[in-house]
């Protein structure tokens, strides 16, 4: 059991992590790979959406805890972890394709900082869904470390 404030400083601590792991540290891959001003741009835009989802949130959670001690079973919003699966596989359909192709990395953090505001629900896995995550992240590791575009 912990304390209401125990409580509200775990999901702040939780997001702040979030915000360095899956928020700026793909904008700032992007950004250093060409430090265009496209890049730039979307990455700010990436980083201020991961910001404003990881926030809104923070203080949806804390209400919800106040009115039930329940488990959350959706989120509102692309969570931001979500990026752990998808970027690495923009990265490898990315190297596939060659260098002459449209910047799909631009495009992917484009797209995901709108469904980070987005009030779609996701569903939050169970058992079955962090096999099939796990199992999805192994095979893009090896994918990518297979490749030379682990290193860019």
């Amino acid at each position: 059991k912990r304390t209401p404030a125990e409580k509200r400083f775990g999901i702040q601590i939780d997001s702040l992590s979030d915000l360095i792991s899956f928020g700026v540290l793909p904008g700032m891959i992007l950004y250093c790979q060409d430090r265009s001003l496209a890049s730039a741009a979307a990455a700010s835009l990436y980083v201020l959406c991961a910001l404003v989802r990881l926030a809104y949130f923070n203080v949806m959670e804390e209400e919800r805890q106040e009115q039930t001690d329940e488990a959350r079973t959706c989120y509102m919003g692309l969570p931001v972890t979500t990026s752990a699966a998808i970027l690495p596989a923009v990265y490898a359909l990315k190297g596939w394709l060659g260098g002459g192709v449209i910047r799909m990395d631009l495009l992917a953090l484009c797209a995901m900082a709108l469904f980070f505001l987005l009030p779609v629900r996701v569903k939050k896995p169970h058992a079955a869904g962090k096999t099939w995550i796990a199992l999805l992240g192994t095979a893009e590791f090896l994918l990518l470390a297979g490749s030379r575009w682990i290193f860019l």
